[in-house]
């Protein structure tokens, strides 16, 4: 049963939203002009979300946001209220992994199992082949991908194999079109591993693949404080007492600063917010900004379980997922050459109903134009979990591109004037949903 109202973990009405609510009640208020929604609009909005730093779900960069939200959602005339729950985190004092002559920075794998301040100290060995890894620390190599879950099948299968070789702890190297090190999202309640499992970038891996291959001493550091603290979704509404919703969601958590990844979808979802709050609709509207998103969608389970309008009240969903409008590269030479235009490993999918108006708004705009209905099988993310729960009408947005889940995720890989397109198409995807509404 979905419960309305403070939601759990303690977060009400946020009190501004409240006196808004008071200030206007039963008053015929004109709404809020909308900003401008332009290339500069869009760029300011980037760069603020980017400068609150890592955005790991309750850690202050996601805090931050979602405050700055609240204020942004309730000035133009919002309901905001926080839904709050947990979400494991980890903050490293070390993570590391070492060898004589080399040391490396490695990205602790959620749900982290650390190691100790003295960390782990084994020979290091080749996860290839079918011999026995006994007291070792494991190397796997993973294909070239861009990598993004420890779902992923081929991740789970490798883990599962050192383990039953007898690893006593093994480190990732997340081949992808960067060099970087990627992390990977993890369910938040999965059972620990066997042992403790690090991310190392391809770029570093030479010496410790060398060193792997004679058996070398290593050791590996996950150290820090781990455990679970407060997240919170910020929800917003606008409550026309219509009795159906249009319901906006996106995640506003990652694992690093995700300017791209994430960035660009919640710039998107922000400037369909305020146009929104400017018309006059016959329909109620409903917003979320979810975090947790990095351990499997945490916080959009919550909502969706809790909070969000039931399906025969939804007039239709929208997911604005990652990687909206990020930056395409040349693979060309010894490193990535920046190139005006948007990278088109980029994913839209609709219900049928509503496929033809995502074709028409999206026509011409590399990768989202192959507007795809969307099913269970086909959708990624929180879109996945929507779908599921028999909302009869949504759609959904989710890409890769190549600095995703990576620190190299900053401003270098977006920008206003890549996200502006795309968030203009959005708008008139949901003008012609709204008419059409109207009509039915």
């Amino acid at each position: 049963m979905r419960q309305r109202g403070r939601g759990f973990g303690g977060f009400g009405p946020s009190r501004r939203g409240v006196l808004f609510a008071g200030a206007a009640g039963g008053l015929a208020v004109a709404p809020p002009e909308a900003p401008a929604l332009d290339d500069g609009w869009h760029q300011a909005v980037l760069e603020r979300y980017f400068e609150h730093g890592d955005k790991a779900s309750g850690g202050p960069g996601d805090t931050a946001v979602g405050a700055w939200l609240d204020s942004e959602l309730t000035a133009a005339g919002y309901r905001c209220e926080r839904q709050g729950f947990q979400a494991p985190f980890f903050d490293a004092d070390e993570a590391s992994l070492v060898i004589e002559g080399a040391k490396a920075v490695v990205i602790p794998q959620a749900v982290v199992r650390p190691t100790g301040p003295d960390g782990l100290t084994a020979p290091l060995r080749l996860a290839l082949g079918a011999g026995r890894l006994d007291g070792a620390i494991a190397l796997i190599v993973l294909p070239s991908r861009r990598w993004s879950s420890a779902l992923d099948p081929l991740v789970e299968a490798e883990l599962a194999d050192v383990w039953r070789r007898g690893a006593v702890a093994a480190v990732m190297i997340t081949t992808g079109p960067t060099g970087d090190a990627l992390a990977l999202n993890a369910p938040a309640h999965r059972d620990p591993s066997a042992g403790p499992v690090a991310i190392l970038a391809p770029n570093d891996a030479g010496p410790f693949l060398d060193a792997a291959a004679d058996g070398v001493m290593g050791r590996l550091t996950l150290s820090g404080r781990s455990g679970e603290r407060a997240a919170f979704n910020l929800i917003a509404r606008l409550d026309r007492g219509e009795g159906r919703s249009l319901v906006m969601s996106t995640p506003r958590s990652g694992w690093f600063g995700c300017a791209a990844e994430r960035g660009s979808g919640l710039a998107v979802w922000l400037a369909a917010a305020h146009w929104l709050a400017a018309r006059r609709d016959d329909i109620d509207v409903e917003l979320v900004a979810i975090s947790g998103h990095e351990y499997e969608n945490l916080g959009g389970a919550a909502y969706l379980e809790r909070q969000a309008p039931d399906p025969d009240r939804t007039l239709s969903w929208v997911h604005v997922g990652a990687h909206l409008a990020a930056r395409d590269w040349h693979e060309y030479g010894p490193r990535l050459r920046p190139l005006p235009s948007p990278d088109p490993q980029r994913y839209l999918l609709a219900s049928p109903q509503i496929v033809d108006l995502f074709r028409q708004a999206f026509a011409g705009h590399p990768g989202l134009e192959a507007v795809y209905p969307a099913t269970v099988e086909n959708s990624a993310g929180e879109l996945t979990n929507i779908l599921k729960a028999g909302y009869p009408s949504a759609a959904g947005f989710f890409g890769v591109h190549r600095f995703h889940h990576s620190r190299g995720d900053d401003m270098r890989c977006v920008s206003g004037a890549l996200v502006r397109p795309v968030s203009d198409a959005l708008r008139a995807a949901l003008s012609g949903m709204l008419e059409r509404g109207a009509r039915s």
